[in-house]
């Protein structure tokens, strides 16, 4: 499938996949986000950093669906939008790869790749099922992403992990995506695995995908993302780029306090625009 250039707006300026203006997320009286300011580029991935409790998993529930923000403004290439339930997330072209809920395992590899939309052929009364067509064509998605050699008909619980978020990246591309929202898994996979895990994401950004990955791993992170959000208690602590600071440095921000926000305050004062996603 192709992909589509991305939105310009005004002066030839790209259009975020999307953006967040000041999105404000309670949990009775606590914000769990506090207007929180983030723009999500086509073709760039951004690396979503905080310890537990610092709003992250809020965050993945407002841009997938699955909770409504109280206050700001949550905008697909431009238009607000107001998500009432994961399928209308999905329908604005936001697809979510969940840590632990990437396949259903005892599914064949096609059929996940499938689920819903599964292709068929000939005419009604005879339309039926094209098996033939939906194993070649999930075959070639996963190549797409790295990954080959598999036997499309093998249950998805066969896949290991990397290879299972592969497939919901492969199909999130070729169902025609506009963003890529990936909860890293939460348990430890190896080496192998998490490089073929970052093939996709980066297969992915080459396809023109804003993709944004929330993760725990400041150097995985700093390996394949262009910008860094780090979220402490609800707020953006950090908006950096590879350029402002290097894996190390990311690592040490991320135990937060006094060095993360005078580098922040710094970054803010030579670069106002900053301050404003």
């Amino acid at each position: 499938m192709s992909t589509a250039l991305p939105p310009e707006g005004p002066a030839g300026t790209v259009t975020p996949s999307v953006e967040l203006r000041g999105v404000t997320v309670r949990h009775g009286a606590v914000p769990a986000l506090n207007r929180v300011h983030a723009t999500l580029l086509p073709g760039q991935i951004t690396c979503v950093l905080g310890e537990n409790g610092s709003g992250k998993s809020t965050l993945v529930s407002v841009l997938s669906g699955l909770r409504r923000h109280d206050e700001g403004e949550l905008l697909v290439d431009g238009t607000p939008v107001r998500f009432r339930s994961p399928r209308q997330a999905r329908e604005a072209g936001i697809a979510t790869v969940w840590q632990d809920l990437a396949v259903a395992p005892l599914l064949s590899v096609w059929r996940n790749f499938f689920l819903g939309a599964e292709p068929t052929r000939g005419v009604w009364p005879l339309r039926r099922l094209d098996v033939d067509g939906a194993r070649e064509t999930t075959l070639r998605a996963m190549a797409r992403v790295g990954v080959t050699g598999l036997d499309p008909d093998q249950p998805a619980s066969a896949l290991q992990a990397g290879e299972r978020q592969s497939l919901a990246v492969a199909r999130a591309l070729h169902f025609g995506a506009r963003a890529l929202l990936i909860d890293e898994p939460s348990t430890p996979i190896t080496v192998a695995r998490q490089t073929l895990f970052g093939q996709s994401v980066l297969a992915a950004r080459a396809q023109g995908l804003a993709v944004v990955v929330v993760t725990n791993n400041p150097r995985y992170a700093h390996l394949i993302g262009d910008r860094f959000l780090l979220l402490a208690h609800g707020h953006v602590a950090g908006n950096l780029t590879r350029d402002d600071v290097d894996a190390d440095v990311l690592t040490a921000l991320m135990a937060g306090g006094d060095q993360l926000n005078t580098l922040t305050d710094a970054l803010t004062a030579l670069h106002p625009e900053l301050g404003e996603r």
